[in-house]
């Protein structure tokens, strides 16, 4: 999917290229060298967006002006440049004024250590979580999710202002309401089409048959217009759209009990690890093309049983990047191709290739 990889300015690099196997490609080094940066850019360039943050600004390196990521995706040549002033997007050489084309060549999964937050943190980053798969698996979520965002950050300021503006809020209600309905339809979609695989994806790694389900909690009624209007006094009094896509949620239960009070770690990480493998396989199932997976430390937290597990779930046609603090556990995996990223206090951080 990947075959050659150049970033600049992003996060602690100034600049390095990186060439990746086809099949799976693993980086080892130490903890905080930025192994996890450089699946974050991979996710950048496919992507044009960060799965662990809402904005690109942060990801500039300190110090510079912009980042660029550039690469050869499926045959294309990927190339965007990214300041607080300028976005530039490049396919095969031609500039691109809208994203759409662009985004239409690759589909990503990134796994991380941190997504047990997924099952027991805020309902945002599970929101996040929705909002990252939904703009991969439909053409129209990522202008949707921006009218409806638009329309509540509109309505929330007039919503705070003194004395109050009850025709302006009025104004903002109506395109709420209407990229309200269609955000809530197509979440409610995506969360019916994942649940079959995720099921099956933790069953595959807990061995246990443990019961799993998952569960769409939209942030309104089925009635969204009467349940705003029920909030008025309440949002006059808060200065604030209470009620909405904005507030959805997944509740997971494994054995009919709420995952985040009643599972272990072990059982969290599991099907916070089968929330993503779910999501491989139905952008695969979709599009007719596997994803690329980013797979960020994950290994070292299971214990070898799982990890075997998970090593074997792994869908073998997608192309896989893999990085760890240690390789101990990598006779277990076939691996392609092998970097140790290193730091030196004159040369700065590099990636090296290990025979």
């Amino acid at each position: 999917m990947v075959s050659r990889f150049l970033v600049r300015d992003f996060r602690c690099f100034t600049k390095f290229e990186l060439d990746l196997h086809p099949d799976l490609t693993c980086v080892v080094g130490k903890n905080a060298l930025g192994k996890t940066s450089l699946l974050e850019a991979l996710a950048v360039l496919i992507r044009l967006q960060s799965p662990r943050s809402n904005s690109l600004q942060p990801v500039i390196r300190s110090g510079a002006r912009g980042l660029v990521v550039d690469g050869i995706v499926h045959d294309c040549h990927l190339q965007c440049y990214y300041s607080a002033s300028r976005r530039k997007l490049a396919l095969d050489a031609v500039e691109q004024k809208d994203p759409t084309e662009y985004l239409n060549v690759g589909r990503v999964v990134f796994f991380a250590n941190s997504d047990i937050d997924l099952i027991r943190g805020s309902s945002e980053g599970r929101r996040r979580f929705l909002d990252f798969f939904g703009n991969q698996l439909f053409r129209n979520y990522r202008e949707i999710l921006r009218s409806y965002e638009k329309a509540l950050r509109s309505r929330n300021a007039y919503l705070k202002m003194v004395p109050a503006r009850p025709k302006e809020v009025a104004a903002y209600t109506k395109p709420l309401l209407k990229f309200g309905h269609q955000l809530t339809a197509l979440r409610a979609f995506l969360v019916e089409r994942l649940e079959p695989y995720v099921v099956s994806a933790f069953s595959s790694i807990s061995d246990r048959g443990e019961g799993f389900r998952i569960n769409y909690h939209p942030g309104a009624t089925d009635d969204f217009e009467r349940a705003l209007s029920e909030s008025a006094a309440e949002e006059r009094r808060l200065r604030a759209t209470l009620v909405g896509p904005h507030r959805d949620d997944l509740h997971f239960f494994v054995q009919a009990q709420p995952a985040d009070l009643f599972a272990s770690e072990g059982q969290q990480r599991t099907m916070a690890i089968a929330l993503k493998l779910g999501q491989a396989r139905v952008l695969q199932a979709e599009w007719r093309q596997p994803p690329l997976l980013l797979v960020d430390d994950v290994f070292g937290e299971l214990d070898r049983d799982r990890r075997h597990r998970l090593l074997v779930s792994l869908p073998a046609e997608c192309q896989r990047v893999v990085t760890t603090t240690s390789i101990s556990w990598l006779d277990e995996a076939p691996i392609s191709k092998l970097y140790e990223i290193t730091e030196d206090k004159q040369l700065g951080r590099s990636l090296r290739p290990i025979d």
